[in-house]
């Protein structure tokens, strides 16, 4: 019997006893057992938190490059984890959900680390002014939570599960306990032995609980974060428990809902719209055996075409053929685990009561390649409700599995609070050409779904479908689906960062926050900042150019080069009634001259000026106005090489203050230059 093992402080170590037997849910033969009896779990988290000062110094250019070396580690072993994921049950497919899926989570995340600094904590924002002279300003950073992030997972998912969110708070600087479902957990372990022998993540990046993990969060503390992904009752008994609320503890709630789909109005028999519907309804049942917390559930359809659409979707059910997923044209295996078998089975009779039962078997469905009563197998079944304003069953009660319910609506309005009946959902969908219906449902349902799904026969190609969370988008939902956000790019990785107001000089403030702020003192460049290589420029180095006086010609010949004829700068006798006392010199022609004075033209490590942002022109420029300009290196931002063949280099933000001979600025902007290194190795 195979012993599956917990990965805490630095080493693989057994609980005491059996707490779970774990079974193959084809063929329900019992193969391995796991147990977390005995671990001080507040050791584990002091633990975590002691040694998480080792990823709380990487920049976020070295976590994302470290991500991103972990996927591709990960990716090289994956036929490994197809193996193992088909005794959850799972089918090829289902596994490439789980599998690539997550490890594309890894990659998603590494990829953000060009949206922040180089640096180890945040940046957030603009500088706030707080002061009439601009000696005093505010500011905004975020840095890394000193605790660390207790994942408690469902059982449906136990790669995806963990990747999803490891990859967000690694990102961010914290370390991470990973306490799956005791039941899949197996597939986890597997995949963590490899990360841990990798060595890509400093120690105590990453622990793993592997069995039930009874006192887990008895010891957490204020820094630490949980994220809980399962049911919802369980989700609101853990987040009540009174250490979390005294110490306010961040607690993040995913739980399964009552997700909706929405046929439109206008996609009708005959159209790609609804066969898309059909073929959307049948997958969500089916994948993963109708295991994910954002399967379908409820399906809303015109009231008339309700007997269409539950012809169109039993036609399609019944070719799917159920079994061993290693048997060729299997597509849906068996749910995770016999209890599941049974939640599954007990809610179905529930939803019989006040349901009519159009397609399926409790008792009698085939199984292709395994025993029907040896595993955990439980085919598709489809209700029908003629009256869902009026039952409360089909708005309440979630099976688990590949089960979901028809109901007609009369027109949009009727079809959004039916969506809402779900009390808050992960996800809802509407399938529909009309793109006015599309903005009507989104903006009528929005307040209680997490995501909503817009599906037509443009976008369907490679639409993702309804039933899956992208890492770039935000994950939760209010009400019963939680309350709770994860993922989100960018948005994700703050939720583990704590965000603090910072004031002072702005010098002081340039600093702390390795960007340059307007009033900040300025050092004169000497060599020029384009003779230096990355390594070498520092934030605050400034040219200051030579000066230049606009003339009307200068604004003739832009014109002229450009073609922006705009009355403003070339009719002075259309000026009356505008902000402008004269003929004025375009805001384009006064950033190209600033790029005349401030670039030194020779050969040198810059590489190329590759774009401009948060350019504005803050004062009118007439001829006779003489400019200048204030020539500042604002920002650095490290950039690996792609291969050993490439150049070293790295982003530099350089900030164009032009100004005129009263001193004022008439215009800022940033440009994005790439700067050889010194070192190119």
């Amino acid at each position: 019997m195979q012993r599956f093992q917990n990965y805490i402080l630095g080493q693989w170590v057994d609980g005491s006893g059996v707490e779970t037997p774990l079974y193959n849910a084809i063929t329900g033969i019992q193969f391995g057992e796991v147990s977390s009896a005995g671990i001080d779990f507040g050791e584990v988290l002091d633990y975590g938190r002691k040694k998480g000062d080792a990823l709380r110094k990487m920049t976020f250019q070295e976590r994302g490059r470290m991500l991103k070396a972990l996927a591709l580690f990960l990716l090289d072993r994956k036929e490994k984890y197809y193996q193992i994921s088909a005794l959850t049950g799972a089918t090829k497919v289902d596994s490439w959900i789980d599998i690539e899926g997550g490890i594309g989570n890894l990659f998603a995340n590494a990829s953000l680390r060009r949206q922040f600094a180089d640096l180890p904590y945040h940046i957030d924002g603009v500088a706030a002014p707080l002061s009439k002279n601009g000696t005093f300003i505010g500011h905004h950073i975020m840095v890394p939570k000193e605790g660390v992030a207790v994942h408690i997972n469902a059982f449906n998912f136990p790669i995806w599960g963990m990747l999803e969110k490891i990859a967000v708070n690694l990102m961010a600087g914290v370390p991470a306990i990973v306490k799956p479902s005791e039941h899949t957990c197996y597939l986890t372990e597997v995949m963590v032995r490899d990360i841990i022998e990798s060595r890509i993540l400093p120690e105590g990046s990453l622990q793993l609980i592997c069995g039930l993990g009874r006192g887990i969060l008895d010891a957490v503390d204020t820094p630490d974060t949980i994220t809980f992904t399962g049911s919802a009752v369980t989700g609101k008994l853990l987040k009540a428990l009174p250490q979390i609320a005294e110490k306010s503890v961040s607690f993040n709630l995913e739980a399964d809902s009552l997700n909706a789909t929405i046929l439109g109005q206008a996609a009708v028999p005959g159209t790609e719209e609804f066969d898309l519907f059909v073929k959307e309804c049948v997958k969500e049942m089916t994948i993963k055996a109708g295991q994910k917390c954002t399967a379908v559930r409820r399906i809303i359809v015109p009231e008339k075409l309700i007997d269409e659409v539950e012809s169109a979707i039993s036609s399609r059910l019944s070719g799917v053929k159920i079994g061993d997923p290693t048997v060729e044209g299997v597509r849906m295996g068996a749910l995770a685990t016999k209890m599941q078998l049974e939640r599954v089975s007990e809610s179905v009779k529930t939803l019989s009561k006040e349901q009519q039962l159009v397609f399926g078997d409790l008792d009698n469905f085939e199984v292709i390649g395994a025993k029907r009563e040896d595993g955990f197998f439980f085919g598709p079944i489809l209700f029908r409700n003629e009256d869902p304003l009026n039952t409360r069953s089909v708005h309440e009660i979630e099976a688990f599995g590949p089960v979901a319910t028809i109901m007609p609506y009369k027109d949009l309005a009727d079809a959004i609070e039916l969506a809402k009946l779900g009390k808050g959902s992960l996800v809802s969908s509407i399938v529909t050409p009309d793109n006015k219906e599309a903005l009507d449902y989104v903006v009528g349902a929005a307040s209680t779904h997490g995501r909503i799904l817009v599906l037509n026969k443009d976008c369907a190609k490679e639409s993702t479908g309804h039933g899956s969370p992208m890492p770039l988008l935000t994950h939760g939902g209010p009400g019963r689906a939680g309350g709770g956000e994860e993922m989100g790019g960018k948005r994700g990785i703050l939720h583990y960062l704590q965000r603090t107001a910072i004031q002072g000089h702005p010098t002081t403030i340039t600093a702390i926050t390795n960007q340059y702020q307007i009033g900040s003192e300025m050092t004169e460049a000497k060599p020029h900042v384009f003779r230096k290589h990355f390594e070498e420029l520092v934030v605050g180095e400034t040219v200051f150019t030579h000066k230049h006086t606009v003339t009307d010609a200068d604004i003739v010949n832009f014109a002229n080069v450009s073609g922006d004829n705009f009355y403003a700068h070339m009719d002075e006798t259309a000026l009356e009634g505008t902000i402008f006392e004269s003929r004025v010199a375009h805001g384009y022609f006064i950033l190209s001259k600033a790029a005349g004075l401030f670039v030194d033209p020779k050969k040198g490590p810059v590489l190329l000026n590759y774009g401009i942002e948060d350019a504005r022109f803050t004062k009118p420029v007439y001829p006779g106005t003489t400019i200048g300009v204030r020539f500042t290196v604002k920002e650095k931002v490290d950039q690996e090489k792609r291969s050993p063949e490439d150049i070293a280099k790295g982003i530099v933000k350089f900030l164009v203050d032009v100004y005129d001979q009263t001193g004022e600025t008439v215009a800022l902007a940033t440009i994005l230059t790439m700067v050889k290194k010194l070192n190119q190795e």
